[in-house]
């Protein structure tokens, strides 16, 4: 008898959930960068695709020779994809900067959350069980109490549309995924990203500060191996078996992973990151042993 760690859906919710935990610790890794590198998030975006596209381009070239173009249609789905990483994980930056961290993260992922239960019902016919609409509720209301007390940034208005953007844009990734049973991002997806953002890196100045160059680029080489790289090849590899709802709401774990890093780094833990925090993972445990 087959072991239920062992079930195809089960190592597919533990890829996921080690994605969403790798991306709330690039979240913590960036924060980090922009204090001591100077670096803005357009060049921090450019940096993570560029590294991703390189690492796995290099290997290739060394033992191929060039690279020989793929499938016209396949190629074109890897720009359209890496396009759209680009975009929303940008416009989640921007977000962030206009509206506030709280007001930012609360759209983006309550839409995202939303848009891909509804679009995995209407476009991949899935069904979310009651155990599954249960969870999906109770970790809507954790990420509320997590962020029930934005502080607005200097444009809230733009700062919302642009959470929308990426909401829009995760969540259309994450069905195509699904419905593609796609397992990795290509080299082509991550090098068109790092070329979408590269006129606007150039623009924000791509040089860490020489006095913390080093450490910079330490952080940037982890952004673009674990966060990015290895991060959405987990959870690529995930959707093949996982509900894209089950999956949109393990990616609640990011928001939960950085509340609890930034307590680790001494901020102090209040009621609603507590409650929050509890409810997010409550609802994770709770799919967890969803098995529909």
């Amino acid at each position: 008898m087959t072991s239920p760690a062992l079930t195809p859906l089960r190592r597919g919710q533990l890829s996921v959930s080690a994605a969403a935990v790798a991306w709330g610790i690039g979240g913590a890794a960036a924060a980090e960068l922009f204090r001591i590198s100077g670096l803005g998030p357009m060049a921090v975006s450019f940096w993570r695709f560029a590294i991703a596209a390189i690492i796995l381009t290099a290997p290739k070239l060394l033992d191929h020779g060039p690279l020989r173009p793929a499938g016209s249609a396949r190629g074109l789905t890897s720009v359209l994809v890496g396009t759209a990483l680009a975009v929303y994980q940008t416009a989640y930056f921007g977000a962030v900067q206009e509206a506030g961290l709280a007001l930012g993260t609360l759209v983006a992922l309550g839409t995202s959350t939303l848009l891909v239960s509804v679009g995995a019902h209407l476009f991949l016919g899935e069904r979310l069980s009651r155990r599954g609409t249960a969870a999906t509720g109770l970790a809507l209301i954790g990420l509320v109490i997590l962020v029930a007390h934005p502080v607005s940034g200097p444009h809230p208005f733009a700062g919302v549309l642009l959470a929308l953007v990426s909401g829009i844009g995760y969540s259309a990734v994450t069905l195509w995924a699904r419905r593609s049973e796609a397992t990795s991002a290509s080299p082509a997806t991550w090098g068109a990203g790092a070329l979408c953002l590269l006129p606007f890196a150039l623009a924000e100045g791509v040089r860490p500060h020489a006095e913390n160059a080093v450490e910079s680029v330490t952080w940037l080489l982890f952004l673009g191996v674990v966060p990015t790289l290895l991060a959405y090849r987990w959870y690529f590899k995930g959707l093949v078996t996982v509900p894209s709802t089950t999956a949109a709401v393990l990616v609640l774990l990011e928001p939960a992973t950085a509340a609890l890093l930034a307590v680790a780094l001494g901020e102090r833990i209040s009621v609603s990151l507590a409650v929050g925090s509890v409810l997010l993972l409550s609802a994770v445990a709770v799919l967890a042993r969803d098995r529909s």
